[in-house]
């Protein structure tokens, strides 16, 4: 397909007006995981897909409960419903998803299970998520933003090491201290396969690109450095060479006080904070990187909802005034998350920006 210039698709995309230097006022929004449970009908969606994985690779089902969101709520930016591991399943690795416990996956413990892998069974499953991507790029409002991504490197090895989501990454850490030379050909394995996976979405539509490293946070300064700016800096790289006019968000979840030297060592256009994050850390990071920012509101309060919403929604706004800016949570809506609370949110919002 041909490529659009940035500036020429954000006249119609105001999502896209901030990483063209031009804050947005109200600013653009979207929600972090605004396709799913917490929706009647993606429920319904849900249970004739069967699987997680089979709603995931049916790019009918996938891009319906994509568009479901966009027409309730009128984001201005929708996001691929998939998920981040969809690369390790690609790659040969088991993945499963019992109900009511999360991912499993067969955990890789030495170089047998690395070897294992190959990059060279990644594009079937690559193709069917293209292929969701290419159909919401026809089905979605033109002034409506669509975002691919995937999992970083370093969480993505997690789940791919440790064989589910863990509290603290134990088994992903100790491999990377003990074994630097199998945990280093995995991280690379995955930033070679990744860049192809984005770079996939961007032919079938993507405007933007968004990189989840959700248990950045749990490294010390050394392995972020090694095992997340590393990674994420070698992928902008490769993705800037290619689709030049493709902003790219980082997500380093948890990152706090090295989200600006992430910020300036990857390269990233934007970078989205998580709820810990102070309101006055999103200005300074804005301040000091000139990127565009994006969060933070706790997907908690978006459960609880009344008074202390609108309260903290006004907060974020009237810091953020003037800078660019993308309004989202500090993390995933929640499933117990009333749908109504939801567009109270977007009005609040359109309302008070």
């Amino acid at each position: 397909m041909s490529f659009e210039p940035l500036a020429q698709r954000a006249n119609r995309r105001r999502f896209l007006k901030p990483f063209t230097g031009e804050a947005q006022w109200p600013p653009p929004m979207w929600l972090m995981r605004q396709a799913g449970r917490y929706l009647p009908e993606y429920r319904q969606v849900r249970a004739k897909a069967g699987g997680f994985l089979s709603l995931c690779y049916t790019p009918e089902l996938a891009a319906e409960v994509t568009l479901q969101p966009i027409r309730r709520y009128g984001f201005d930016a929708s996001i691929l419903f998939s998920d981040i591991l969809v690369v390790p399943d690609a790659l040969g690795q088991e993945v499963r998803f019992v109900e009511g416990e999360g991912p499993r996956l067969d955990p890789i413990e030495d170089v047998g299970g690395l070897t294992r892998l190959k990059a060279s069974r990644t594009g079937e499953k690559f193709s069917i998520v293209a292929e969701t991507v290419t159909r919401l790029r026809q089905d979605l409002p033109d002034d409506t933003a669509l975002i691919g991504f995937c999992g970083a490197p370093w969480t993505v090895a997690t789940y791919m090491v440790g064989g589910r989501g863990s509290p603290d990454q134990a088994a992903a850490r100790l491999m990377a201290y003990r074994e630097p030379q199998l945990f280093g050909p995995l991280i690379q394995l995955l930033v070679d396969v990744s860049v192809d996976y984005l770079s996939l979405q961007v032919e079938a539509g993507a405007d933007v690109l968004q990189i989840f490293d959700s248990w950045a946070g749990s490294l010390p300064d050394d392995q972020f450095a090694r095992w997340v700016t590393e990674p994420t800096r070698v992928m902008v790289e490769r993705l800037r060479r290619k689709h030049p006019e493709i902003p790219i968000l980082g997500f380093p979840r948890g990152a706090d006080q090295l989200s600006a030297t992430f910020v300036r060592e990857t390269g990233v256009d934007g970078v989205s904070c998580n709820t810990a994050m102070p309101v006055s850390g999103m200005v300074k990071l804005a301040e000091e990187t000139g990127r565009v920012v994006q969060g933070n509101l706790d997907p908690l309060l978006l459960v609880a909802g009344g008074g202390q919403l609108d309260i903290r929604v006004t907060e974020i706004l009237a810091a953020m005034k003037g800078r660019k800016f993308i309004f989202n949570l500090g993390h995933g809506i929640l499933q117990t998350t009333p749908p109504e609370n939801v567009a109270r949110l977007v009005e609040a919002v359109r309302r008070d920006g």
